[in-house]
C-alpha cells in the first residue's frame, strides 16, 4: 500500500523502505514515550508490527508509525512520529487516516492508541475517547 498526495508526500507500509536508524533516533531523542529506548527494542518492536513510513517529495523518510495487530480483532497504533521540519502540514492526520484505511477491510473490533497531546489529530480520522476507561488495565515490566 502506498498513497501519494498533491504536495509530493507519500505514505507506504513497505517495511523495506523504512530507515530504522532514523526511526530509532527520532523515538529515543524526540518523544516523551520512547526516550532512551535501545536499538534492539526498536528493531524487535518493528519486526512484530505493521510499519508505515511517510516520505517527503525528495523521497526522504519524514515520519513513521507502527501497528501491533492480529488483523482479526484488535490493533494498537504506536510510535507515531513526524519529523519536526515537516510538522504543521497535516502529515500526522494523513498517516493516521492511511492506517485507518489500511485496517478497515479487516473489520477489527477495536483500534486503540494513547496520546497526551494529539487528541484532535486522531479525532479528525475517527478516534474518540474510550467511554469506559475504568475497564482498561495495564501491566508494565520495564521502566
Amino acid at each position: 500500500m502506498a498513497t501519494s498526495t498533491d504536495d509530493g508526500y507519500e505514505i507506504s507500509n513497505d517495511a523495506a523502505r523504512i530507515d530504522y536508524d532514523r526511526v530509532h533516533h527520532w523515538l529515543t531523542t524526540d518523544t516523551y514515550w520512547a526516550r532512551g529506548r535501545d536499538r534492539a527494542t526498536v528493531d524487535r518492536a518493528a519486526g512484530a508490527s505493521l510499519n508505515f513510513g511517510v516520505y517527503g517529495p525528495a523521497g526522504d523518510q519524514v515520519g513513521y508509525a507502527r501497528v501491533v495487530t492480529d488483523l482479526a480483532t484488535f490493533a494498537w497504533v504506536s510510535d507515531v512520529y513526524i519529523d519536526r521540519d515537516h510538522r504543521g502540514l497535516g502529515l500526522g492526520g494523513r498517516l493516521a487516516a492511511a492506517i485507518r484505511d489500511h485496517l478497515a477491510p479487516y473489520r477489527l473490533k477495536r483500534v486503540l492508541l494513547a496520546t497526551r497531546d494529539a487528541q484532535e489529530v486522531y479525532a479528525r480520522v475517527g478516534f474518540q475517547p474510550y467511554d469506559q476507561p475504568e475497564q482498561i488495565m495495564v501491566m508494565g515490566f520495564a521502566p
